[in-house]
């Protein structure tokens, strides 16, 4: 019965390719950009989603917003959608965002980017991919399961949410902290990263670690540098030296790709204008990727010996900044039931192998997997997010519904 329920789900989507061009201009049309962002809120989005979701026929639908007094409205929206299952026991949610980042220079769109424009088997504009590509599969999963009259085997959640562009506070976040929709033993799936086979499942990320250095010397003219103190030279010494931390934490983890920790220098601020002036005050950054298995503040201590050591051999004084810390949540077991759920459904629909893999970037699945919840980032996509001319492809909306689909439908 399962089987047959699954194929009468993949026919059923099948039909669905005017539902979903139609769903993504529309959602495409009314733009949800943070106030960070110059932009209102996701509120008018929301409310067209909560009107689909009563379209389509869901059970339940509560919201969990978030005061923020920035929005005219007061309050940046979260959803959440459910349908009822066979068995109650847990519930198989699918998490995306409504929240989008803006399209940049226009020029560099080849139309308006708020109006979709099909090419073939392609829809281009701001949010087709980052993040409509998830939230619409998931509504023709749910739309096709209630067109046809079939219950899935357990509950089954839509959790679609604001803010995922400029940190969660207002979004998942605030839901995680401020609601009891999650259980441990549940299946959750976060639909906004990806691979264009489909075959990989992110189930762990590395700790990210931005440092801003700033190096005090003595400025003094490029002819006489004996009068003062090259904060430049010392800030060059440091930046070879923290190098050396491959060495130091050289552990590999074949979850990831690359498996190894990274410790890089990133961006480099202007210090004098002149070639003629030895700079007195000197700025860099680095960007650290650091496996689970170190802790950041491990590294920090390796860092602060360099510091000590440069600032005494040099003169200098060199103080440090952190503006982004993520510490790595613990990683989702390679066989917990969502990734073994998802393994089955992907092999069944792109006939691909699922792979449980790390980043070395960020998702909001940390956050979940802080809160000691199993979460998995997986999606069939082509990674065009934040890009000019964003874009996805008809066929993977379709399939990742089926997938999705699948899972509902998995005893």
């Amino acid at each position: 019965m399962v089987e047959k329920n699954f194929s009468d789900a993949a026919k059923k989507i099948d039909t669905y390719r005017d539902e979903i061009i139609k769903l993504q201009m529309e959602l495409t049309a009314i733009p949800a950009l943070s106030p960070v962002n110059g932009g209102k809120g996701e509120w008018e989005k929301a409310r067209y989603i909560i009107a689909y979701l009563k379209k389509i026929g869901v059970d339940s639908i509560e919201e969990c917003n978030a005061p923020d007094p920035r929005v005219p409205e007061g309050t940046r929206p979260n959803i959440i959608a459910r349908i009822k299952g066979k068995n109650s026991s847990h519930t198989i949610w699918v998490m995306s965002h409504m929240d989008i980042v803006p399209p940049g220079e226009l020029s560099e769109w080849k139309g308006d980017p708020y109006k979709v424009r099909v090419e073939g088997n392609k829809l281009i504009g701001r949010g087709v991919e980052d993040n409509q590509q998830g939230m619409v599969a998931s509504l023709m999963a749910v739309k096709a399961l209630r067109e046809l009259g079939v219950t899935p085997e357990y509950d089954v959640g839509l959790a679609i949410v604001s803010d995922e562009e400029t940190g969660s506070d207002y979004g998942i976040d605030y839901v995680i902290k401020n609601s009891s929709f999650f259980r441990k033993e549940d299946l959750i799936i976060v639909p906004d990263a990806g691979n264009e086979d489909g075959s990989m499942i992110e189930v762990a990320e590395k700790s990210i670690l931005w440092t801003k250095y700033r190096t005090i010397g003595k400025q003094c003219h490029g002819s006489t540098p004996e009068r003062g103190i090259n904060a430049h030279k010392a800030a060059a010494t440091l930046l070879l030296m923290i190098d050396s931390l491959y060495k130091k934490f050289p552990d590999k983890d074949p979850v990831f790709d690359p498996p190894i920790s990274t410790f890089e220098p990133t961006k480099k601020e202007n210090n004098v204008p002149n070639v003629n002036t030895i700079p007195g005050e000197d700025v860099f950054y680095t960007d650290f990727r650091i496996l689970p298995k170190y802790k950041v503040d491990d590294v920090l201590a390796e860092v602060s010996k360099m510091i000590k050591e440069v600032e005494e051999g040099s003169k200098v004084k060199i103080t440090t900044e952190y503006p982004q810390r993520a510490d790595a949540a613990p990683p989702t077991p390679t066989d917990a039931p969502v990734v073994i759920a998802l393994k089955k459904a992907i092999k069944d629909v792109y006939n691909v192998d699922g792979k449980p893999m790390g980043i070395g970037g960020g998702t909001v699945a940390a956050l979940f997997r802080r809160g000691g919840f199993h979460a998995a980032v997986w999606s069939r996509l082509d990674e065009s997010a934040h890009s000019y001319n964003e874009y996805c492809y008809i066929d993977n909306i379709a399939g990742d519904a089926k997938v999705f689909a699948h899972i509902f439908l998995q005893k």
